[in-house]
């Protein structure tokens, strides 16, 4: 007689598990829908640290008393604008190119000419394209480049758009405290088995054909492998989202230096302005991240209210 059934070994809510194909992920900007001016920000992963906080939370058993919490550093230098892209039905119409730095010649695509904003009557919406100005930090020389979205309405986007052209948008005009989510790619952990990728059980030590695979792989029929199987393959390297992530500080290093003396490991030391979130998130040091408002706030997460005293 046949024993009981066990749920299934792995997760299939994510399928198929391969390689990111960009570094820096990218987000559905119809679903954020919350937060000023811009939709999200450009940051590089820095490390964790112990934050000692203060407890101001309703009806939190640890209310009125220091604790102490792990948290992650994120480097956010300022964005600039590249070029301004409207849309209509869901695609691009006009793209004016409005921005653009001499010294990134040799480090990203210029443009053959810039241009000035027009502001086009006929568009359904319009969102900027940003690099970072990773100039300012201690990481690498070329930026990244995203598009990304823009809240409020039509005429709030595009007074918006003509005040920023050309000048810096720093991290604290668009986050200041509450949920943000983080899209990041994973640390790669290359090939890896069946075991390690799906958590199956090991085999007896008396099977045959090896004891980290699956038992048996497929019926006659169908007569194929489906993908439910567990079987070896890529893990890690891929893109993950990181729901409700408490801010707990935004600030410049100018106004206050939270810099190791010997610098953060495998990072260095933090050089232009910085954003301490709650918890930890994907992916090693120097790795770029994606930060945008909440699209999902819970009311566990949203009451929360912490104040940093220190950060080790």
């Amino acid at each position: 007689m046949a024993g009981g059934h066990k749920s299934r070994d792995g997760s299939l809510q994510v399928w198929p598990r391969k390689r990111a194909a960009r570094i820096l992920p990218s987000a559905n900007w119809d679903a954020v829908k919350t937060g000023k001016n811009l939709a999200g920000f450009i940051g590089y992963k820095v490390g964790m640290c112990s934050v000692y906080v203060k407890d101001n939370t309703a009806d939190s058993m640890t209310k009125g008393k220091k604790i102490v919490v792990p948290a992650t550093i994120l480097e956010c230098p300022a964005l600039k604008i590249y070029s301004v892209r409207f849309y209509k039905n869901k695609k691009v119409i006009r793209d004016f190119f409005v921005g653009f730095e001499d010294e990134l010649k040799s480090k990203i695509k210029k443009p053959k000419q810039l241009h000035k904003l027009e502001e086009v009557k006929d568009f359904d919406d319009v969102r900027v394209v940003v690099y970072s100005s990773v100039k300012d930090t201690a990481l690498k020389e070329v930026p990244d480049v995203l598009e990304i979205a823009l809240t409020g309405t039509k005429e709030q986007k595009i007074n918006f758009i003509k005040e920023k052209i050309g000048k810096p948008i720093g991290v604290s005009e668009v986050f200041s405290d509450g949920l943000v989510d983080i899209r990041a790619v994973s640390k790669g952990k290359g090939l890896q088995g069946p075991v390690t990728r799906f958590g199956i059980s090991l085999k007896s030590h008396k099977a045959e054909k090896g004891q980290r695979r699956p038992g048996n792989l497929a019926p006659w029929h169908p007569a194929r492998v489906t993908f439910r199987t567990a079987m070896a393959g890529q893990w890690g390297f891929f893109t993950r989202v990181c729901y409700n992530n408490l801010i707990l500080q935004v600030g410049k290093i100018s106004e206050k230096d939270i810099n190791r003396p010997e610098g953060f490991y495998n990072y260095g030391k933090i050089r232009s302005d910085y954003i301490v979130l709650k918890g930890s998130l994907p992916g090693p040091s120097k790795r770029p991240v994606l930060l945008t408002h909440a699209i999902r706030p819970t009311r566990y997460q949203f009451k929360k209210k912490l104040e940093v005293v220190e950060l080790r």
